[in-house]
């Protein structure tokens, strides 16, 4: 599909799984971080079930997987010590490969270009943490498309609750029915929807392993190339 770009003042874009395949990078850090803890590897397939509601719950998933592949059933106060040695080491393993095992998803330069063309602001909005998100944008020549960049620890929730949208909005000075989310999963969508903004996803993105297209949205394209509508 192609959107009516001239209903909209501004975009918010999410960032894993909507403008760059990071699951090289998760699977790289996770697992060096693994070997620090003497604990086994995790496969990127799981990996990928476990993406986007932000690190501390993708770190307590991969550890709760990995344990219990190892047959072990950890109580949460086992979690949560094992948590506490895990988040520093994914912290610098993740910041050493930033984006060295990541790619732009085709399309999505053009599709930045185009919003940006027909007028729009636009604002990365992510779980990941603003430490995280920065870099990678800038790695990837992504960052001067937007405005502001928010990750996951910028506000006092996280997608799928609608704040950040809000706050986002907020920062661009735009109305949420005239602020498009694009995101590739539930967390977008439902966020989108308690915010008031309208939401199209992708199609080719995480969402917890579970079928995008069944994802209550606005619309779903196949390439962020292809929201805007080609001049008549």
């Amino acid at each position: 599909m192609r959107m009516d770009i001239t209903l909209y003042d501004a975009a918010i874009i999410d960032l894993d799984g909507t403008m760059v395949d990071t699951l090289g990078d998760f699977a790289e850090a996770l697992n060096r971080m693994l070997v620090e803890l003497a604990l086994p590897p995790i496969a990127p397939q799981h990996i990928e079930l476990m993406v986007g509601k932000g690190s501390e719950h993708l770190l307590r998933s991969v550890l709760n997987h990995v344990l219990g592949q190892a047959g072990q059933a950890p109580s949460a106060i086992e979690i949560e010590a094992l948590y506490a040695r895990a988040w520093p080491s994914y912290q610098r393993h993740y910041l050493d490969i930033n984006g060295q095992f990541a790619g732009v998803y085709p399309g999505v330069v053009e599709g930045l270009q185009a919003l940006r063309g027909a007028g729009l602001r636009l604002a990365c909005l992510t779980n990941k943490p603003t430490d995280f998100a920065v870099p990678l944008l800038r790695a990837k020549g992504l960052e001067s498309f937007f405005e502001c960049v928010f990750g996951g620890d910028a506000f006092e929730r996280k997608k799928p609750d609608p704040l950040p949208l809000r706050k986002t909005c907020a920062a661009l000075d735009t109305l949420p029915a005239r602020t498009l989310m694009v995101g590739d999963s539930s967390n977008d969508a439902q966020a989108a929807r308690a915010a008031g903004c309208p939401v199209v996803l992708v199609t080719y993105g995480y969402n917890h392993g579970q079928p995008v297209s069944a994802v209550d949205a606005d619309g779903w394209v196949d390439s962020l190339q292809n929201l805007v509508r080609p001049a008549a």
